[in-house]
């Protein structure tokens, strides 16, 4: 196979709100930090180990305006992006590197009271996402669709 491939999945709790930041020219960035959890059993103990891995996640232009106005510190949200790490050099002259997930495509995963008066938008939600987000798409009175699965 002579192709590559640059492909993040993650779903996890955002660590904050998203931190937005402003261009000439009307295009904008939005950073937050997104949370992902392992558990495991230590065999030579045999306690349980809780792990957590923090991921510098990066939004642009609208799908940042819609992060920044949407999503809250601790809600759950599916991620798809890409790798990218940056160089730079701090105040002593050392090289430093940062790893982030520049975003393409998100799905909010935490559900958002549709009665409460503040977040009037929460019902439109599922149109922004990704057709993938098959469970806010669906309206309560559909049919069950998983009997005509082929599998």
């Amino acid at each position: 196979m002579s192709g590559t491939l640059n492909k993040v999945m993650l779903i996890g709790h955002t660590g904050d709100e998203v931190k937005m930041h402003y261009f000439e020219g009307g295009n904008c960035i939005g950073r937050f930090p997104l949370a992902t959890n392992d558990s495991y059993v230590n065999k030579s103990t045999g306690e349980r180990v809780n792990t957590t891995e923090w991921h510098n996640i990066v939004v642009r232009n609208k799908a940042a305006e819609i992060c920044e106005k949407y999503l809250n510190k601790g809600d759950k949200i599916y991620i798809e992006g890409r790798l990218k790490t940056r160089k730079w050099q701090d105040e002593q002259g050392k090289d430093r590197y940062s790893t982030e997930i520049q975003c393409t495509d998100f799905t909010f995963l935490t559900p958002k009271n549709e009665n409460s008066p503040s977040d009037p938008g929460s019902q439109n939600i599922s149109q922004v996402n990704t057709p993938a987000d098959n469970s806010q798409s669906i309206s309560p009175n559909s049919t069950n669709v998983e009997d005509d699965l082929p599998f």
